[in-house]
């Protein structure tokens, strides 16, 4: 384990869910299939990816041995929580981030013990991630990072500009305050333990979008955000 004070450590977040009744045991077996490869291929990228502490939150009564099994073999800290959506949020995975971030105010103390700093990234497994978005983005986020995304929003990419000091964005809806996708940003956690905000039911200001309301309800402006990467780097996450 990890001594030096000066170093950094990476919070991560990912949502889990096997509780889908829809499907009949044959087809359940099949989602459980791509669900668990999925983690697999999350879980190889991160085992590249010093100083991590993964928290995932699984939609339903309880964990399930096959997704611990997975965080086991990764070799960092972790913690394994469950949760069943309650009634009246209609988007998947908003209530698991709310409990994955109120378990982290909780417990930073002990989680980032060994560290000068640490940062916050909401990571889904369906996403694909170069290592490179943790090591040379993530790592380096000193208040709100952000970076482009590809083949999310209907878009090849999406992406912030900043242009002398002045941070716009290439998305969806790009008259959000935040218009970038979950994927493309990340939160120095003293701002997180400096406020109360989690993910509500419902963000009419982000078009049913999180993001703005997350950010906003963190104290953020546009004139905070970090840009990260260039017009010559490809995206890094997808």
């Amino acid at each position: 384990m990890a001594s030096n004070v000066e170093l950094s450590e990476l919070v991560l977040w990912t949502y889990s869910s096997l509780e889908d009744q829809k499907f009949s045991t044959t087809h359940h077996c099949h989602y459980a299939y791509v669900h668990e490869t999925r983690k697999a291929r999350l879980s190889n990228t991160l085992r590249l990816v010093p100083h991590v502490y993964w928290i995932v939150v699984e939609d339903g009564n309880s964990t399930n041995p096959l997704v611990e099994g997975i965080l086991n073999r990764t070799n960092h800290r972790f913690t394994y929580l469950s949760g069943i959506t309650p009634k009246g949020y209609n988007h998947r995975g908003w209530y698991q981030r709310s409990l994955a971030i109120t378990y982290l105010r909780k417990n930073a103390e002990r989680i980032t013990r060994y560290y000068r700093t640490a940062v916050v990234y909401f990571a889904d497994d369906d996403n694909s991630y170069d290592t490179r978005v943790f090591t040379d983005y993530i790592r380096n986020v000193r208040k709100l990072g952000m970076w482009a995304v590809g083949l999310s929003g209907g878009r090849y990419v999406e992406y912030p500009v900043a242009v002398n000091g002045t941070v716009t964005f290439k998305a969806w809806t790009p008259k959000r305050t935040f218009a970038i996708d979950m994927a493309g940003f990340a939160v120095n956690l003293e701002y997180i333990l400096a406020s109360s905000a989690v993910f509500g039911k419902h963000c009419p200001r982000g078009y049913e979008a999180p993001e703005t309301c997350f950010l906003e309800d963190l104290g953020f402006k546009r004139t905070d955000i970090e840009v990260f990467g260039d017009k010559n780097e490809v995206q890094l996450c997808s």
